[in-house]
């Protein structure tokens, strides 16, 4: 069981950035009264796609994350991948959220270097 916690902490508290992410989307929705799509509000389109890209990017990176797992790979080697990947997608909410460009390309661009780091550990561990 214990093999699994750094997995189980990276996906518990993703799904809190994620639940966070759309819980700001449905406020903003009730504030400016716009049930469907943006209604061609800035503040409403940045949060629905900070909420829409951390979907995006989170369920391709849990399945990284398992596959090391059920591999064997150690915990500190997950909850590096874990906090990494987690810190990156904070900084690309934020980017999103506060129109700030530099904390937006930060995070992405974190979490693309982070999604090939995975890929190249689960191809070293198949092939090893």
């Amino acid at each position: 069981m214990t093999d699994f916690l750094g997995f189980a902490m990276f996906v518990a508290v993703n799904a809190l950035l994620l639940f966070i992410l759309a819980f700001k989307v449905s406020l903003l929705r009730l504030k400016l009264k716009i049930s469907l799509g943006d209604g061609g509000n800035s503040t409403l389109n940045n949060a629905m796609r900070a909420h829409g890209n951390g979907l995006e990017q989170f369920p391709i990176f849990a399945l990284l994350l398992l596959t090391l797992t059920l591999l064997g790979t150690s915990q500190l080697i997950i909850a590096i991948f874990g906090v990494s990947f987690t810190a990156a997608r904070l900084f690309h909410a934020y980017g999103m959220l506060e129109i700030s460009f530099p904390a937006r390309r930060i995070g992405a661009t974190a979490t693309y270097i982070l999604q090939l780091a995975a890929i190249t550990a689960v191809v070293i561990q198949c092939v090893l």
